[in-house]
């Protein structure tokens, strides 16, 4: 946490307790950061009195100065802060988009003209279809589109019919004048088109078909033919999701060790067209980041008729922001079955960030750092320990190794455990640890330069008492967690922590290590009790069935990712209630 200048907390004194706009800036005046409180004090304060990570911390330190903009409500605030971002571009907003904005089909209301856009800034003039994944399957649609309606092709008039005119493709308004019901008509298939409505067009296609082939036109029945078939693969292409026409963005969400996934898939006319997802540095309450990265989300888009997530605060929110969008959260049917893919997406996208951050880093560089951290020699073979079980039901445990910081998978070892060892994970973790060594010291084998045990102080006195049975010795250190279940740092046999800075390359590469050792003690777990993994403790929750049981499977895969999943996480698959059953059987003391 930076040390606060004399300017900083005269301004943060004076923050008001009221909505408004803040920009960060550095000593040149320059604007780093634009964002948005319902409460200044709460939100600002939190920067510089609360220990942040990643691309926060890197902002915060660049703060000289900041300013406020007080407004009467959050849907003022929200229209003055993306105003603010595009004018300034500042260097650390974090936006769940790109460079690049996804395209638009744009239905010119008066004439039937198509063209691509890439915002949505005329909806007075222009009916607007999308946004669509990328621009070929725009550009695929509307040249589809001109081939099936005489739509105007040209964008300046040119002053003689064209071959479009010729072939019955155009209305050629450059020398005709066409009456206002033409285009009526025109722009209602059209749009009826791109609602979905593609049937009737397929029957007309058929109908010439053959009509063609009777009057022996066989190049006309071939062009048509063409066109059935172009039409067909462009369907094909927009995968049918939903039985009903409602446009819909579908959001689901994960959080893990300060960091957070959102996910949206988008579905147009009940088509899915594209997902998205973004994984940034969390920073604030958990529901509240989320709800600024979603209205982020919709700065340069059109929000759709729905949007489904389940969220704590988010209706209220955006009654006001985008009073025409319906917040809904099914309990069961097809867009529940979104609801889950969309959390499935966010945590697989979680799951790879801290998997995949980093693996270009000189590991034998970090090992060094490791050490010096630790006051021990260069640890260039690590093991980690890790068990699992539900409820006492079919114990197990597992030992990963890295050698160089490259997993050794012919070094990694699974252990038996009793049904009595089970229900205690202190003496489960001596047993492993006891076999493990006094086996490597029979053996004559070389003991590793660290143990990592996947928990705090008792976790590592559990270690040592193995070691002590087995009367070996080897630098034993812990994996501890904070209040919020975030990993945060190493935790030696004295109780003195190491904690890790969270946008650290040594950060990541620990966390590798623990998600691998997570992943062999549950996959060794799942091989000995098959389907039944998660039975016992789902079975004694009310409103838990085989499908709600499979997907909180496949949502948490092991016993850890389970108990650290909140009750707003858990209601992206449980309704409610269920979801606060569930965490109260998980976590009985809270």
């Amino acid at each position: 946490m930076r040390e606060l200048t004399d300017l900083l907390k005269k301004e943060i004194e004076l923050l008001p307790s009221s909505p408004g706009v803040y920009l960060m800036k550095e000593e040149d005046e320059n604007i780093i950061y634009v964002g948005k409180a319902k409460n200044l004090k709460k939100r600002v304060s939190q920067y510089f009195l609360r220990e942040q990570y990643g691309k926060v911390a890197a902002m915060v330190m660049r703060v000289h100065h900041f300013e406020t903009i007080l407004v009467n409500t959050e849907k003022e605030a929200f229209i003055l802060e993306m105003n603010l971002i595009k004018k300034h571009r500042p260097r650390y907003n974090i936006m769940l988009m790109d460079d690049s904005h996804y395209p638009y089909i744009a239905l010119r209301r008066k004439d039937a003209y198509l063209k691509i856009a890439r915002k949505v800034e005329n909806k007075r003039d222009y009916l607007y279809f999308g946004p669509f994944p990328d621009s070929s399957s725009c550009y695929r649609t509307i040249r589809l589109i001109n081939s099936l309606y005489p739509t105007r092709k040209c964008k300046n008039l040119p002053s003689s019919p064209c071959l479009y005119y010729h072939m019955g493709q155009c209305l050629a308004p450059c020398f005709r004048s066409i009456e206002e019901k033409e285009y009526e008509d025109l722009y209602a298939s059209i749009k009826s088109f791109l609602e979905g409505n593609a049937d009737e067009v397929k029957k007309n296609l058929k109908e010439k078909i053959d009509k063609a082939v009777e009057e022996m036109r066989y190049e006309d029945a071939k062009d048509y033919r063409d066109t059935l078939i172009s039409l067909e693969k462009t369907l094909d292409k927009q995968v049918m999701e939903t039985s009903d026409k409602t446009s819909r963005d579908v959001f689901g969400y994960a959080i893990r060790d300060g960091y957070m996934s959102l996910a949206v898939l988008t579905y147009r006319e009940g088509k899915l067209l594209g997902k998205q997802i973004s994984t940034v540095p969390l920073f604030g309450e958990e529901d509240e980041a989320i709800i600024d990265l979603i209205e982020t989300y919709y700065a340069d888009r059109l929000p759709p008729s729905e949007i489904a997530i389940r969220l704590n605060g988010i209706e209220e929110r955006f009654a006001e922001i985008f009073p025409e969008t319906k917040i809904i959260y099914p309990k069961e049917g097809r867009v529940y079955e979104q609801l889950q893919l969309s959390a499935y997406n966010a945590s697989s996208a979680l799951n790879d960030h801290f998997l995949s951050s980093g693996l270009s880093d000189d590991k034998l560089a970090l090992l060094e750092e490791l050490g010096n951290l630790l006051n021990i020699k260069t640890p260039y073979r690590i093991e980690l320990f890790d068990n699992s079980h539900l409820q006492g039901d079919a114990p197990v445990g597992a030992m990963v190794c890295y050698i160089n910081g490259e997993k050794s998978k012919s070094n990694y070892r699974k252990f038996l455990l009793s049904e009595e060892e089970a229900g205690d994970d202190y003496h489960s973790m001596v047993g492993v640890t006891y076999r493990r060594y006094k086996r490597l010291k029979e053996e004559k084998a070389a003991y590793p330069d660290l143990i990592l045990a996947d928990g705090g102080l008792t976790q590592v006195h559990a270690v040592l008492e193995g070691l002590d049975k087995a009367e070996v010795e080897i630098p034993v250190y812990g994996l501890y967690k904070n209040n919020r279940h975030e990993t945060e740092g190493l935790i030696d046999k004295e109780g003195k922590t190491y904690p890790l800075d969270k946008k650290s390359p040594l950060f990541f590469l620990l966390m590798r290590m623990q998600d691998e050792v997570h992943r062999f003690a549950i996959s060794f777990h799942r091989q000995k009790r098959g389907k039944k993994m998660g039975a016992s403790i789902f079975d004694e929750v009310p409103g838990i069935g085989e499908k709600r049981k499979e997907a909180l499977r496949k949502r948490y895969p092991s016993p850890s990712s389970l108990n650290s999943a909140s009750v707003s996480e858990l209601e992206q698959l449980l309704p409610h209630e269920v979801a606060i059953a569930l965490f109260d059987k998980l976590h009985p003391a809270k």
